[in-house]
C-alpha cells in the first residue's frame, strides 16, 4: 500500500503561501498585456470567490464549468473555484455541442464560467446557465475589494487556511475532473485529486528546478491536462511567472511575448515548434532555457533545427490525462543535477518523475518483461487518477493492482530511459490531440448508409514526418467520392483534425478481420503502409 500523501500537496495552501513569498513580484500576465502581482493575484482570487458566493453559486454546488481561454481570467477562475473547495472543470471548447453538454451532464453543471467574445466563436447551445466573467467585474463592491485585500496581506496564513476551510481538504479529494474520448468517442470525466497534481508539480519540480526567475509560457489550452497541472498548476504553486496566450497557433504573437517576458520556459508540441521555426526571428526565442514537448513523438531532425536556430534542444516527455499527466521527462543539461546521471537520451521519453514506477509486460500473458523488451507500458504512483467520474467499469478497465495500463507499447533500457515503440489503442495523436478512429469509421458508416453488420470501413494511422501520424481509411468501395465524403464529415461535426485526407482513402478486397468476428488492426495497418508506401 501506498504511503499516504502529505497535506503539503493540497494546492490551494500551497497557492496561498506561493502568493505569500511573491507578493510585490509579477506572477502571471497574458496577451492582453495585463499583469499581476502575487497580491493582486491572491486579492483577485479572494474578491472572486466570495462574489461567486453571493451572486452565483449555491452552496451545494460542487461541479462549475470554466470555458475560457489561457489567460488572466482562465487563471483568476480556476483559483477562484479552488479556494472556495469546488471542483473546476475546464470544458474543451474545440468539441461538438453535444460532446460539450455530455461533459456538463455527467458533472452536473448548473453554471459555467465564460466571456461573451468565447460563445461568439463557438455559437452553441450549452446546457447551462453562463456567466460572464467581465459582467462579474461590475458587480464587485468595494467592500468585496477591501475584505479581499484585508485577507490577502494582513490575515495570518494559519488563520486564513481556517476561514477559508483549506485545512479540510485531504490529498485524496477531488481538485478537477478532465474530459477524454474514449475508444467510441464518449467523453470520459478523469477524477484528478489535489494529490495526483501537486504530486506531479512537485516531481516536475525535483528534475527541472523552477526558481523566481524562471518565466513560463502558457500557450496549452487548460482543458488539457499538460496545460491544467504544467502550465498553470506548476506556476500557481510554485515562484516562476507564467505568461499565458489565448491559442498556441498564432507563432509570431507567441514569440513577441517571449521575447518581451524574456520567457526560460516553453511547454508544447512538435507540431506547434514547426510552426515557430517558420515563423519566429531567432531574437524572439533567445531567452528560452528549457523547451519541454508531449503528445506527439520529437523528430530528432526537427529538435536539431531548433537549436540550430534557436539555441536551445528541445527534449521530449510522456503522459496522459490519466496520470496527471507527467509521467517521465528527459532532463535538459542546464537543469541536470550537479553529479547526476545523464538526464537525457535521445529518442526516449526520459525517466519517470521521481515516486512514478513505469515497467512493461507481456502483451499476452502479462508477465514482467525485461531489460529492453517492448511490451505494454504500466504505470503506478501518486499521479494515477482517482477514477472514472460516475464509471467504475472503465475504470476496472484500466487499472491493474495500482497500475494504470497506458496502451503504449515500450521499452525501458538499462539506464531506465523509456522509449515508446507503438500504440494499441485505437488512437492516433496528430497536432496534439487523440483522434479516435472508432467515431471516423463510424461516421462513414453512417453517411454512406453501409449496413453495421458488415465490415465496409476501417481506420488506421501512418506515420508522418509533419503531424506525427496521418489517418488513413480502407474501403471495400465507397458510394461517395473522398472528396465529397471529407466535406460531409466536416458537415456532421467532426472537428478538422479527425477528418482524413481526400487522397488517404484506399480501397481493398476486404477489411481484415479476426475469428472474432474483431478487425485484426496489425493487418490493417500493414496493408495501410503497403498502400501509402506505393502511391509514394
Amino acid at each position: 500500500m501506498a504511503p499516504p500523501l502529505s497535506t503539503e500537496l493540497v494546492l490551494p495552501r500551497r497557492f496561498l503561501r506561493m502568493c505569500r513569498r511573491n507578493m510585490r513580484r509579477p506572477k502571471i500576465s497574458d496577451t492582453s498585456g495585463a499583469e499581476l502581482s502575487g497580491s493582486a493575484l491572491l486579492t483577485g482570487t479572494l474578491a472572486l470567490r466570495r462574489l461567486l458566493r453571493r451572486e452565483v453559486l449555491k452552496p451545494e454546488e460542487q461541479y462549475v464549468g470554466v470555458l475560457l481561454p489561457p489567460s488572466l481570467g482562465s487563471v483568476l477562475s480556476n483559483t477562484a473555484l479552488t479556494m472556495d473547495r469546488r471542483i473546476a472543470v475546464n470544458l474543451n471548447y474545440t468539441v461538438s455541442p453535444d460532446v460539450m453538454n455530455s461533459c456538463i451532464a455527467q458533472c452536473g453543471i448548473r453554471h459555467v464560467l465564460t466571456s461573451p467574445r468565447v460563445m461568439e466563436r463557438l455559437n452553441m447551445k450549452i446546457d447551462a446557465e453562463l456567466i460572464f466573467v467581465e459582467d462579474l467585474r461590475k458587480r464587485m463592491t468595494r467592500a468585496d475589494k477591501l475584505i479581499a485585500a484585508a485577507q490577502a496581506w494582513t490575515v495570518p496564513v494559519a488563520v486564513l487556511e481556517r476561514q477559508l476551510g483549506l485545512t479540510e481538504i485531504r490529498p485524496d479529494d477531488v481538485l478537477t475532473v478532465m474530459f477524454t474520448s474514449g475508444s467510441t468517442g464518449q467523453p470520459k470525466g478523469v477524477m484528478l485529486t489535489h494529490g495526483n497534481v501537486g504530486s506531479n508539480v512537485e516531481g516536475i519540480q525535483q528534475i527541472v528546478h523552477l526558481t523566481e526567475r524562471d518565466v513560463l509560457m502558457g500557450v496549452l489550452p487548460i482543458f488539457h491536462s499538460f496545460g491544467y497541472t504544467v502550465t498553470m498548476w506548476t506556476v500557481l504553486a510554485l515562484d516562476p511567472k507564467g505568461v499565458y496566450h489565448y491559442t498556441p497557433l498564432e507563432a509570431r504573437q507567441i514569440g513577441k511575448l517571449c521575447h518581451k517576458h524574456r520567457a526560460t520556459i516553453l511547454v508544447a508540441t512538435p507540431t506547434f515548434l514547426r510552426s515557430y521555426l517558420r515563423r519566429c526571428e531567432p531574437e524572439d526565442l533567445k531567452s528560452l532555457d528549457v523547451v519541454f514537448v508531449g503528445a506527439e513523438k520529437l523528430p530528432v531532425e526537427l529538435a536539431a533545427a531548433f537549436e540550430k536556430q534557436f539555441g536551445v534542444h528541445p527534449v521530449e516527455g510522456y503522459g496522459a490525462t490519466e496520470l496527471s499527466p507527467v509521467v517521465s521527462g528527459n532532463i535538459p543539461p542546464s537543469r541536470a543535477a550537479s553529479g547526476s546521471r545523464q538526464g537525457a537520451r535521445e529518442g526516449s521519453i526520459g525517466r519517470p518523475l521521481p515516486g512514478i514506477e513505469a515497467k512493461v509486460i507481456d502483451l499476452d500473458t502479462g508477465e514482467d518483461l525485461g531489460v529492453d523488451q517492448p511490451g505494454m507500458l504500466l504505470v503506478r504512483g501518486p499521479n494515477v487518477m482517482k477514477g472514472y467520474l460516475g464509471r467504475p467499469d472503465l475504470t476496472a478497465e484500466v487499472m491493474r493492482d495500482g497500475w494504470y495500463v497506458t496502451g503504449d507499447v515500450a521499452r525501458i533500457d538499462r539506464d531506465g530511459f523509456v522509449f515508446i515503440t507503438g500504440r494499441i489503442n485505437r488512437f492516433s495523436k496528430i497536432g496534439g490531440e487523440m483522434v479516435p478512429h472508432i467515431r471516423i469509421e463510424e461516421a462513414i458508416n453512417q453517411i454512406c448508409g453501409f449496413d453495421e453488420d458488415e465490415v465496409h470501413v476501417a481506420v488506421t494511422a501512418v506515420p508522418d514526418e509533419k503531424k506525427g501520424e496521418r489517418l488513413v481509411v480502407l474501403h471495400t468501395g465507397l458510394p461517395r467520392a473522398p472528396e465529397e465524403l471529407c466535406r460531409a464529415l466536416i458537415e456532421k461535426g467532426l472537428p478538422p483534425i479527425w477528418v482524413p485526407s481526400a487522397d488517404s482513402f484506399r480501397q481493398v478486397e476486404t477489411v481484415p478481420v479476426l475469428g472474432t468476428g474483431k478487425l485484426d488492426l496489425k493487418r490493417v495497418k500493414e496493408l495501410a503502409m503497403e498502400a501509402i508506401t506505393a502511391r509514394v
